[in-house]
């Protein structure tokens, strides 16, 4: 009777313990800035009296800084701004799931300032930071301009 006792002991155990199922698939990590670059035309504090406006981008550059370890992409915007006293303000946004970099320049100036409507040229170079490995794609003010590899 005790050897009929331990074996269904046993089996009642053995019954709560989990089966071996097929292993996980691992997911990839969500992509992210590993080393953000300082970006000289980020949005300032003195930003928020002023006024925002757009701005007219005529070419995007990418070229790799292969000076630099780890290699990294730098950014070259030029276009033109609404007038003289426009400021050229550029946010780079982290990384979407879908490994998109989406930046956006735009300008801002002081609404109580007296200037001339006159387009004034810009020229603006962000280097972007080191990202966690795969294939990003950049965008500038929602407009598709290149693509990069990170390892």
């Amino acid at each position: 009777m005790r050897i009929f006792h331990a074996i269904f002991f046993s089996l009642l155990l053995s019954a709560c313990l989990t089966t071996p199922g097929p292993d996980t698939t691992p997911t990839a990590d969500s992509p992210f800035v590993t080393v953000q670059e300082e970006n000289p035309y980020s949005p300032k504090p003195e930003d928020l009296g002023k006024q925002q406006a757009s701005v007219i981008v005529t070419s995007v550059d990418l070229s790799e800084r292969s000076d630099l370890s780890p290699v990294r992409v730098e950014v070259s915007i030029f276009g033109s701004m609404p007038s003289v006293c426009n400021e050229l303000r550029v946010t780079v946004d982290p990384p979407t799931a879908a490994y998109e970099v989406h930046i956006e320049a735009y300008s801002v100036a002081d609404p109580n300032q007296n200037c001339e409507n006159v387009f004034q040229q810009f020229e603006g170079h962000i280097l972007l930071g080191v990202y966690t490995p795969g294939r990003y794609t950049i965008w500038v003010n929602d407009t598709f301009v290149g693509d990069m590899i990170s390892n």
